[in-house]
């Protein structure tokens, strides 16, 4: 294997690079991609080394209006620690925190947790059931805004195009004040360095009542890819959050699983999937 590396330091050297570059790929964490590199068929190629960018749109966490811009090349450590992210998105939180190990959390970026587009990625599920747009930037300086719901189309596959790299992921903020029950459900075959044998992130806006009046819930290692439960999200739609029939849990369970597509692997059964996703889908309203 013959490759070589380069390190643009701000956005017109990364324009340069992507621009000259006949085959490359993207390098920042390099959690992911030192893996596939063992892979890699190829016998010439570029890494684009992304980090050491100095360019905030990638970097940096940022409030805008009508929500969030997370630069893709934020870490899972500091969305960790992002005390706007942990106040108004708690799933998003939590799924970076279930990431690997504390080590890891320190590199790995959100951008690449999304390019790699693992059915399993944590921080990609928690960002779908948060109805997330992913801004794209080409080789001649456009971009173009994808729904996430858009943006993986199969197994370790996106709508990204060759001279095309993620910029950043916007989270929108629907109200600020309103009440939320959000979070992250991960089940693996063992507590931590795992992938997960099934995910669930769930984010829902409550009035002061406690009804809901929008619902986001993703499902992660469960597809081809990770998936939004629209009609879930439909169904519990103006149902109190406390009150919530055990019909109706179980009838939401129901219609998040029918979403599901599991395989059979080494780490689970596709029964087994399909019953735990059950199960965790019910449990987030206890």
């Amino acid at each position: 294997m013959d490759f070589k590396i380069t390190s643009p330091k701000n956005k017109a050297g990364l324009l340069k690079a992507m621009q000259e570059g006949k085959n490359f790929r993207f390098g920042a964490g390099y959690t992911d991609l030192l893996m596939e590199l063992k892979k890699q068929e190829e016998t010439s190629f570029t890494i684009i080394n992304l980090a050491q960018l100095n360019d905030k749109t990638f970097t940096e966490i940022n409030t805008i209006s009508g929500g969030l811009r997370i630069g893709s090349l934020a870490t899972a450590a500091e969305i960790v620690n992002d005390k706007f992210i942990t106040q108004h998105f708690p799933a998003l939180q939590e799924a970076a925190h279930s990431l690997a190990s504390s080590q890891i959390r320190e590199v790995a970026t959100i951008g690449g947790n999304l390019c790699t587009a693992s059915p399993s990625g944590d921080m990609a599920c928690a960002l779908m059931a948060l109805e997330a747009q992913c801004e794209i930037l080409s080789a001649n300086g456009k971009t173009r805004t994808v729904p996430i719901s858009g943006f993986f189309t199969g197994p370790r596959k996106t709508v990204l195009q060759k001279k095309e790299v993620l910029r950043s992921v916007l989270v929108p903020l629907l109200e600020k004040n309103r009440k939320l029950h959000s979070g992250f459900i991960k089940v693996g075959t063992r507590r931590s360095m795992e992938c997960s044998v099934v995910s669930l992130a769930y984010h829902i806006h409550l009035d002061r009542n406690d009804s809901i009046v929008h619902a986001g819930v993703a499902i992660g290692a469960s597809a081809p890819t990770i998936r939004f439960a629209k009609t879930a999200c439909d169904l519990i739609s103006g149902n109190n959050l406390k009150t919530i029939s055990q019909k109706d849990k179980e009838e939401f369970a129901a219609k998040v699983v029918s979403y599901a597509s599991p395989i059979t692997d080494i780490r689970a059964t596709a029964w087994y999937r399909k019953e735990v996703l059950f199960n965790i889908s019910k449990s987030i309203f206890e």
